[in-house]
């Protein structure tokens, strides 16, 4: 007997903590039990091409709203080549809206409904005793299983009685060995449920929670610890809704710190209290990362979403957090959330934005099977993908224009903001506009009206898209005559310049004004460039690197580890989340020297120093 679980992750990195759950939890029959990782980057027929090559007696996927497709293509493909192997799915994209799932989807022969760890062990039993399919009294044998639906012999959909919830503290370890997951996240759950109802959210759904014995817990965050496994990912809903438990927890990580592991957890901001701030304050820079969700700072949205949020205590723990510069801090927006149009949501992208998070994630609502807003959804005015992930078009308060808009803000601010790659630059905007969303907005009709959406970028080019914009924003110009009058005297001969008929006139205040702006931006991009990498090639604006070789060997003795900068401005230093004013320009440059070979542990930025001829390097801020 060969039972093969099946999960199509959404990238390689990613791996199925479900189906190594339902492997452990087989029992006696694990060892028949096989598992096949793919994702929705692999060709369907070459999956297809894979599952049947691994001649399983029983197929069974995993579903989520990212591979829902991906199954059911890939089981009809399959059930026409081996229409004897019966296919079983499970998982939250299919526990909902069962009856209307089968009868759409006819090649499937059952449904593993809510929590699979005990049913699918007895479906192993069940599938061992019956090897061959053919026993009178099957069906009545499989409707002896609890939590699944399947066909009888008429096609009529039979549902068995819900399954009792799983103590999670009778779940065997599902990860015995780690030799699969090389350049790959652990997922790792110590609970289930969540206290909270938020209506977009399954996990409103089952408002049973509960824990895995911490002592458990403990053993099993040594096995990852003591294997130094890059990153171990916590899928519990909201970690530290339980403060014992938290605590508990964190203090075993934090004493038991390899240098290396990191743990990402989802919290609840406002519900972190002095003790657990004080513990993770002084913990190593990188050893945890927070996941906190916002969705939204309208205080209507808040409460019809029956999200429970105390938004001044969030902002207030978010900075509290940021002082001690040791943790990654990733803060999450919704779009598309009852009684938010545009201009609300602005505000509220505005407002997080503030706080400056090393990453705000932007994303839409998406309206799953069974929760509260798909069952609401008519009456918020809700229009939505009938195809997964099911993402909202429009609302009562939201017009398809409008997302559209914001979805230009998201691809900017993933570009510009969330890579990390125009970190000093992204501050600097702060102070040439007064609103962020206004910014990110521009900028995303920029692309638009000039076609630069749907191509590929080098992070150069993004850099020069960047400038023409500025130059258009700043003074109506292209950005080749902005660039001819530039103030930096590292770049051109000012006095010597060849400008041409259409050249901008440099005694216009105004434009002087812009200019330099446009000159710091140049700047600052270049340092961008270099605070990430020592770049292979450079940007046409940048300095001509041949003037400068003797402060190269002065510095740069370690080869491609460093790499020494001509500036006009010292920019902030990361850790300023707010500037108050832009830095002043320097008649003669200031050099910033970058070390490769210290890098932060949070954003892997180079190590910066400021040094000159004559004085001893002082170490940049960091």
């Amino acid at each position: 007997m060969n039972i093969l679980l099946t999960a199509i992750n959404a990238k390689y990195i990613h791996s199925n903590l479900a189906v190594y759950s339902l492997r452990a939890c087989a029992g006696e029959y694990r060892d028949a039990v096989e598992l096949a990782e793919y994702t929705i980057n692999n060709q369907k027929d070459y999956i297809l091409e894979e599952l049947y090559k691994r001649k399983p007696d029983v197929l069974c996927f995993s579903c989520y709203i990212w591979n829902i497709d991906y199954v059911t293509d890939i089981a009809r493909e399959y059930k026409k080549l081996c229409p004897s192997v019966p296919i079983w799915v499970g998982g939250p994209e299919v526990s909902y809206e069962v009856e209307a799932f089968l009868r759409e989807n006819p090649y499937i022969d059952g449904v593993m409904i809510g929590e699979g760890e005990d049913t699918f062990r007895e479906l192993c039993a069940y599938y061992h005793a019956n090897p061959d399919m053919d026993n009178v009294n099957a069906f009545k044998k499989l409707a002896d299983i609890s939590g699944i639906a399947f066909r009888d012999d008429n096609g009529s959909v039979i549902f068995t009685p819900a399954r009792p919830i799983k103590n999670m503290s009778e779940i065997p370890f599902c990860y015995d060995t780690l030799d699969d997951f090389s350049n790959r996240i652990i997922y790792y759950e110590s609970s289930r449920g969540c206290p909270f109802s938020c209506s977009y959210c399954l996990s409103s759904v089952d408002k049973t929670l509960r824990f895995r014995d911490t002592e458990i817990v403990k053993r099993e965050l040594k096995f990852f610890i003591d294997q130094k496994v890059p990153q171990i990912k916590f899928v519990d809903r909201t970690f530290n809704c339980n403060h014992a438990h938290a605590m508990e927890l964190w203090r075993f990580i934090k004493a038991n710190d390899n240098g290396v592991t990191n743990f990402h957890f989802e919290i609840s901001a406002d519900l972190l209290n002095q003790e657990e701030l004080e513990l993770i304050s002084d913990m190593r820079p990188g050893l945890i990362q927070l996941e906190i969700g916002v969705q939204s700072t309208n205080e209507v949205t808040i409460k019809e979403i029956h999200r429970t949020m105390k938004l001044e205590r969030l902002k207030e723990v978010v900075r509290l957090i940021q002082r001690g510069n040791n943790i990654h801090e990733h803060l999450d927006l919704i779009a598309g959330l009852p009684y938010e149009d545009y201009d609300s949501f602005g505000r509220s992208f505005d407002e997080i934005y503030e706080l400056k998070p090393n990453q705000l994630q932007l994303g839409f609502l998406k309206v799953l099977k069974g929760s509260y807003m798909f069952e609401h959804a008519t009456e918020y005015g809700i229009v939505y993908h009938d195809k997964p992930p099911y993402e909202v078009m429009s609302t009562k308060w939201l017009s398809f224009d409008d997302v559209i808009k914001i979805k230009r803000v998201e691809d900017m601010l993933e570009v510009y903001y969330n890579s990390g790659q125009f970190e000093i630059t992204m501050k600097l905007m702060e102070c040439i506009f007064d609103s962020a969303f206004e910014f990110f907005q521009k900028l995303g009709d920029f692309y638009e009206a000039n076609g630069y959406f749907g191509m590929s970028h080098s992070r150069i080019r993004r850099c020069e898209i960047l400038l023409e914009f500025l130059a258009l924003y700043l003074h109506g110009c292209d950005s080749d005559a902005i660039t001819s009058v530039g103030l930096s005297e590292n770049a051109v001969d000012r006095e010597n310049t060849d400008c041409d008929e259409h050249a901008i006139d440099r005694d216009d205040t105004d434009f002087d004004e812009n200019a330099q702006l446009y000159n710091m931006i140049q700047e600052s991009l270049v340092f961008d460039l270099y605070y990430r990498e020592n770049c292979k090639s450079r940007p046409r604006w940048a300095t001509d690197i041949g003037s400068f070789k003797h402060m190269t060997h002065a510095y740069c003795k370690n080869g491609k580890l460093s790499h020494v900068e001509p500036f006009h401005y010292i920019f902030p230093d990361k850790h300023t989340r707010k500037l108050d004013e832009l830095p002043k320009y320097h008649k003669e440059p200031v050099w910033a020297l970058f070390h490769y070979d210290m890098r932060d542990p949070l954003d892997h930025q180079a190590l910066v120093e400021y040094v000159d001829n004559s004085k001893k390097p002082g170490r940049f801020t960091d």
